[in-house]
């Protein structure tokens, strides 16, 4: 039996098209900017986030890295959330490398960060603190449900950031299920920010890579630090082409990992021992605690393997299910059953 894979949208393997592309691509020397096909995916990506420039980088890890320390100074502080990526997931990359002091502040659920809070959390003026410089924002919010930061909430943010001299950089590793889910075109959300960083390798299929965009002055400070951090690239058209496929034709069929979450959020909420929040379903995230008097996360995940299942516990007895392009309609309806069934099989609550 096919293994159904929900631990993350990383998991998309290729299409037969962007395998096409990449064997045929048009490449040339990138740390030299002469690969052609690379410039067009950053020109793509520039137009599509309403930024001046584009640089395409592996990871969406080292698009942030490279975001933060064009930004700031050593010594300067980023105000960032606590459930955020950057802080959580990407091994303190600001701090061991950049020298930058990560300023943590408590999330909303809907993963924005109170407008007061963050203008109570800036600092410039003590000489026994550091400078604040940067405001990370996160959309959408991979921790918080997969929430989408709507427009309006970004318009205060930049309005707050603006009045204290202060940088927006916007880790959108889901900036195009955020637009999907908000029906909104990319550029509305990413208007108020200075930078943006977005993957090609999660919902959107491409095996690799990630883009940066924002000004041409930033990204020619992106680009060296790019090559400081070893993320200098030589042909790197045919990865490059896989992404303009996913640009071109997988952004659309995103809203089909959003309704098959919806389903089976749905389904879950209706099991004995599972905790969710339907209401809170908003893209292709789902987030779920399960209470089992004789089952532990480990066992359950376990038990979901033995059913060719794999899901993601983020914390003891919380559970992530991430849906994208390999996960059918079908398979949800398997997953559901399967949960169901190891929960509230006769015997279980023995």
């Amino acid at each position: 039996m096919k293994t159904i894979d929900l631990r993350s949208d990383t998991l998309t393997q290729p299409t037969a098209a962007m395998r096409d592309a990449m064997a045929n691509a048009k490449v040339g020397d990138d740390v030299f900017e002469e690969d052609p096909t690379l410039k067009e995916l950053e020109l793509l990506g520039a137009k599509k986030t309403g930024k001046e420039s584009a640089l395409f980088v592996p990871s969406g890890t080292m698009g942030n890295l490279i975001s933060l320390l064009s930004h700031c100074q050593r010594g300067d502080e980023v105000l960032l959330g606590d459930r955020s990526h950057i802080f959580l997931h990407e091994v303190g990359g600001m701090s061991a490398l950049g020298g930058v002091h990560p300023h943590i502040l408590t999330n909303s659920a809907d993963g924005t960060l109170p407008l007061a809070l963050i203008k109570q959390s800036i600092r410039d003026k003590d000489i026994h603190s550091p400078s604040t410089q940067l405001i990370c924002l996160e959309n959408t919010h991979n921790f918080c449900q997969g929430s989408p930061l709507k427009p309006e909430y970004m318009d205060k943010v930049a309005l707050l950031a603006a009045d204290h001299g202060l940088k927006i950089h916007l880790d959108g590793a889901r900036l195009f299920n955020a637009a999907v889910a908000l029906n909104l075109k990319v550029e509305d959300l990413t208007r108020q920010v200075d930078s943006v960083m977005f993957c090609l390798s999660k919902g959107l299929s491409a095996p690799v890579g990630s883009l940066v965009c924002g000004s041409g002055e930033f990204i020619k400070r992106a680009r060296k630090f790019r090559k400081m951090v070893g993320g200098g690239m030589r042909q790197a058209g045919h990865l490059a082409a896989a992404g303009l496929v996913a640009l071109e034709s997988l952004v659309d069929r995103l809203k089909d990992d959003h309704l098959h979450a919806k389903v089976l959020a749905d389904k879950l909420a209706s099991t004995k021992g599972v905790e969710l929040d339907q209401n809170g379903v908003k893209s292709n995230i789902i987030f779920f605690k399960m209470n089992h008097p004789h089952i532990d996360g480990d066992q359950f995940l376990n038990q979901l393997e033995e059913k060719s299942i794999k899901i993601l516990m983020t914390d003891p007895g919380v559970f992530r299910a991430v849906l994208h392009r390999e996960i059918s309609k079908d398979q949800v309806e398997t997953v559901a059953h399967a949960i169901d069934s190891i929960l509230n099989a006769e015997g279980a609550t023995k």
